[in-house]
């Protein structure tokens, strides 16, 4: 009986040991079985506030796939279009701080804070900066009938003529808009605003001479400008366009502190992890350095341009800023 009793206590013991040791080594695994997986884990969708084919959808769905073939996840886009660009972010605002949704920020949200009186989201708390991507520069021109070759001509003409020379725009609000509105601040003149659904109405009437002056995108002018129906006066980013190298800046034309594009990038819900931000700021500046991505920001009059997180976080707060005085000034508003 001493012996049996022994061994049920040698076995009671060697049972603890074993236990023990087991629950240790499941306590050293845990840590790792409770590790999420690498990000992406899976499918990253990009929410672009136009419709299919519009400037920004074209370019992101070039990133997209990139990203796609670095990362091994596929990166989709989610267009969701309409209230001048407020519907797509309000999704990606609500959207969960985990990585899996990003969202495509152009100089629209920017304006729309001193815009709008009522927005369903915060554009500087509700996000976080991942990075720039780029701009495009907006070009300057006039119907050839206009007694002006240049910005200098053009802002003398205008002071002769004040309030009774028509400028188009895309909309109240739009970047053209203001940034036309901008060039009359530094200017010193006054034009009358005529605004118009899309810039495939305003240039056709700027062509026939209905309105005098327009500011639109630079790869929507092109053509025009080459075919001699339009006249370019300037471009309106700080350097001279790659698509437009003969004509000056507004800037350089002695407005020195002028600029007004139409730049792009991406933000994610606030509260996304640091490490997920990095990550895809780090990705998406190799990608725009592609060659062949390169390429196609110049086949489009577009100039690459990335950032840092907090680069891009003081880029955007400066941008706010700058077009809430232009609204302001401008008496755009909406709702």
């Amino acid at each position: 009986m001493l012996h049996a009793a022994a061994g049920k206590a040698g076995r009671r013991r060697s049972g603890v040991r074993h236990g023990a040791t087991a629950a240790l080594v499941l306590g050293l695994l845990a840590p790792f079985s409770a590790c999420p997986q690498a990000y992406p884990a899976k499918p990253v969708r990009i929410i672009v506030a136009q419709a299919a084919g519009s400037v920004s959808d074209t370019l992101i769905r070039v990133l997209a796939q990139k990203m796609t073939e670095k990362l091994g996840q596929q990166f989709i886009v989610d267009n969701r279009p309409g209230a001048g660009g407020n519907i797509g972010a309000e999704v990606a605002a609500k959207a969960p701080p985990d990585g899996y949704s990003l969202f495509m920020v152009s100089a629209p949200h920017a304006i729309a804070p001193s815009l709008y009186k009522h927005l369903s989201y915060d554009f500087a708390a509700d996000f976080a900066p991942v990075t720039l991507l780029g701009s495009e520069p907006l070009g300057m021109v006039v119907h050839p009938s206009l007694p002006a070759k240049s910005v200098r001509e053009l802002v003398r003409f205008l002071k002769t003529k004040p309030g009774q020379v028509t400028y188009g725009s895309t909309g109240n609000g739009a970047v053209n808009h203001l940034a036309a509105a901008l060039f009359e601040m530094r200017a010193g003149v006054q034009m009358v605003h005529v605004p118009y659904k899309g810039v495939v109405y305003a240039i056709p009437d700027t062509i026939q001479g209905t309105i005098s002056v327009l500011f639109a995108n630079v790869s929507a002018l092109q053509a025009h400008i080459k075919s001699g129906r339009l006249r370019p006066l300037g471009v309106t980013s700080s350097r001279r366009s790659h698509a437009l190298p003969d004509v000056p800046t507004i800037a350089e034309s002695g407005y020195p502190d002028y600029e007004a594009v139409n730049w792009f990038g991406v933000v994610v819900p606030a509260r996304t992890p640091e490490d997920i931000v990095q990550k895809l700021n780090a990705v998406l500046r190799q990608v725009v350095a592609l060659p062949d991505v390169q390429r196609y920001y110049e086949s489009r009059g577009s100039d690459p341009r990335t950032n840092s997180s907090e680069e891009m976080r003081s880029f955007l707060k400066l941008e706010t800023e700058k077009w809430a005085k232009v609204v302001r000034a401008s008496g755009a508003q909406i709702d």
